[in-house]
């Protein structure tokens, strides 16, 4: 099975907002991005199947590639609880900065940390392998013995899954460069995961 990760392309929002589950729309150039996205991916099977966070910013892409998503709130950004809509800036710095260098068990207030969000992706993937190898899974029937799997998804959760695939300790999961409207593929063979690339 191969598995594209797909980050969501430029959001409508000034620099240094925090929108992690805030529903924010896809800036203007949505079309061209889109465009160069998909020219840097092949030609998908009839059977391809398509996953996505149920924000905006990554249904509307996910929607250029099939009429059949399934969404899934597993799938969406880290939740920054009260700082939601804010600007970076208005943070009190000494708070932003502990919450920075602490972030894998730290959390904003009323949000979630690092781990909450590594350990609700990790349901998701382990049932998108199990449904691999076992042709069902609780939540993702829809899988199957699919040979292509597409998540449109958000930088979080991207470097929490490349964390998990290549068992990184969570603090260097920011190590990892996921670019907006970025591809990272996955190859699934005899219950071996490859990584075949990242941030295309």
């Amino acid at each position: 099975m191969e598995i594209y990760l797909i980050r969501h392309t430029q959001t409508a929002t000034d620099p240094g907002l925090c929108y992690g589950q805030s529903d924010i729309a896809l800036a203007d150039s949505f079309p061209n991005e889109m465009a160069n996205l998909h020219d840097k991916l092949p030609e998908f099977d009839e059977d391809c199947k398509v996953f996505s966070s149920p924000l905006t910013r990554c249904l509307q892409l996910a929607e250029t590639f099939s009429d059949t998503v399934t969404t899934d709130t597993r799938l969406q950004e880290l939740d920054f609880g009260d700082w939601e809509g804010k600007s970076f800036d208005a943070i009190d710095a000494d708070v932003l900065q502990h919450w920075t260098n602490n972030f894998v068990s730290a959390a904003p207030p009323n949000g979630e940390n690092f781990e909450d969000l590594y350990r609700r992706t990790g349901d998701f993937w382990n049932e998108l392998l199990s449904a691999e190898s076992e042709a069902s899974a609780p939540r993702l029937d829809p899988v199957g013995k699919a040979k292509q799997v597409l998540v449109i998804t958000h930088a979080g959760v991207i470097r929490a899954l490349l964390a998990r695939a290549l068992n990184l300790p969570l603090a260097n999961s920011f190590q990892l460069r996921v670019d907006s409207g970025s591809v990272h593929k996955l190859r699934q063979t005899d219950d071996y995961l490859y990584i075949e690339y990242i941030n295309l």
